[in-house]
């Protein structure tokens, strides 16, 4: 009787609060980084095509797809961001929420946000990058894109899938899995004890798929990570753009801002 009902705690964690901005919970970072192994050929590939968009720009737009309870919820986060200088900007969109747009900026080690309950329309809370915390399933902590790269680099059984066209460009994609190390690095302690018990309740990692699309420069073009449970669905999209083009970012004033130490809501991650 146990079984059903862990997994479908997890499966909660896909979209619960898709249509409201409920409070999250804040907690001591996740100690481990993703599990990287020594690798060769398609793993290595995926590898180097994330390290090096790491060392570069990028605008990118992440479709996140929730599907639970016979209602699909579609949330969508755009931005540019300069992975090397660790600085960007995002704009969030979730409609129908109690929140349906936020935006948020990456910089000195922190991390700004608009729309923030219980603090004025103009101000802008921010928190240490490194303290967020992602408290739902597939979602990165604040949105913040390189938390996804480190993901789909660390992925494992890598396999060569075909080659396709992704956004016009000749690609070939890439498929493996994330195990549950991976899976819930930097996640919330609540959330991550609900991983764990469903991870236990299955017998072994949950059934996660990661897909990276490669052009023949060697360039990251698209990537996807997917989870279908209980008969709840979760897919993250990520597509990248203009590699290499500048990013400008404007950091609010200080005056306009008010720290904050624990941030919730589906729109947040």
């Amino acid at each position: 009787m146990r079984r059903p009902f862990v997994l479908a705690a997890a499966a909660a964690l896909l979209c619960a609060g898709c249509s409201t901005a409920d409070a999250g919970t804040g907690g001591d970072s996740a100690a481990a980084s993703p599990s990287a192994e020594a690798s060769s050929g398609p793993r290595s590939t995926v590898r180097a095509a994330v390290a090096a968009l790491r060392e570069s720009r990028a605008a990118f737009r992440q479709e996140i797809e929730l599907e639970g309870e016979r209602k699909v919820y579609g949330l969508t986060v755009t931005g540019d961001f300069d992975f090397a200088a660790d600085r960007g900007h995002l704009a969030l969109d979730l409609p129908g929420g109690a929140i349906d747009h936020s935006d948020q900026v990456f910089a000195d080690g922190r991390i700004y946000l608009s729309g923030v309950q219980g603090i004025g329309e103009d101000t802008w809370g921010v928190m240490d990058r490194d303290r967020a915390e992602a408290h739902y399933l597939l979602r990165a902590p604040l949105n913040d894109p390189e938390h996804l790269l480190q993901q789909i680099a660390a992925m494992r059984e890598v396999s060569r899938e075909g080659e396709e066209n992704v956004q016009g460009v000749r690609t070939v994609r890439y498929r493996g899995i994330l195990d549950h190390r991976t899976l819930t690095w930097r996640m919330a302690p609540d959330t991550r004890t609900t991983m764990q018990q469903a991870r236990d309740a299955l017998g072994g990692d949950l059934p996660v798929f990661a897909d990276a699309w490669i052009d023949s420069r060697g360039r990251l073009v698209q990537t996807r990570t997917q989870v279908n449970m209980s008969r709840t669905r979760s897919t993250l999209t990520m597509s990248l753009s203009d590699i290499g083009e500048p990013v400008r970012v404007t950091v609010p004033r200080a005056a306009d801002t008010v720290p904050v130490s624990e941030v919730g809501g589906i729109l947040n991650g």
